[in-house]
């Protein structure tokens, strides 16, 4: 494959992975609630999850959605649960820093499951798939997934940084409260696209 094919395919994972989602406000709050440690163990999982379905999808995953009656709605209906859990958790925060409480914190699995429930992996997966490689081409697709996974690293990992660059200017929980409160309004309106889409 050539540099002319890896540089739109990077341009792309870049634009997807940078984006705002359900997955990036997760990873913002993170880094303003918890150490960088625990929010990049997220991103970690998000990233390996994000990689599992963009090669899944690739193979034709997207296609068993079609085929099985019911699934894409229990897909959809898994995902608006999910989101609404964690923006009503993000919700109810109180605003203050844990300490020792590291056991709430958004860790591996949450970042992986997330991405199989959230709208924007999967039109991501399918819309890069479809526009750079050759249907079910098995070495256009591990190139792609091999280019997405530093690139959705980096871009998560930078919103976890963002959310710790302004945990250090934000002391009182009053702040932190109307952070979290404002993000998780966010999620749960992105609840919207996924049942209206």
């Amino acid at each position: 494959m050539s540099l002319a094919m890896i540089l739109p395919m990077s341009a792309f994972a870049l634009a997807a992975s940078i984006s705002p989602g359900p997955v990036n406000l997760v990873c913002l709050s993170s880094g303003t609630r918890y150490p960088l440690s625990q929010g990049l163990t997220f991103v970690t999982g998000a990233t390996l999850g994000f990689v599992v379905l963009f090669v899944a999808v690739g193979l034709g995953l997207y296609s068993v959605l079609a085929v099985v009656p019911g699934l894409q709605e229990i897909l959809r209906w898994a995902g608006v649960t999910f989101l609404l859990y964690l923006s009503v958790r993000l919700f109810r925060d109180d605003g203050r820093i844990p300490e020792g409480e590291s056991h709430r914190a958004p860790g591996f699995m949450t970042g992986a499951l997330m991405q199989w429930l959230n709208p924007k992996a999967w039109l991501a997966s399918a819309s890069g798939i479809g526009a750079y490689t050759s249907g079910g081409d098995l070495a256009q697709i591990l190139l792609f997934a091999g280019l997405y996974l530093p690139i959705c690293w980096l871009s998560l990992g930078s919103w976890v940084y963002a959310g710790a660059f302004l945990r250090r200017y934000v002391h009182r929980p009053a702040v932190l409260v109307a952070v979290n409160r404002t993000l998780a309004v966010l999620l749960a309106a992105s609840c919207m696209y996924l049942l209206l889409g």
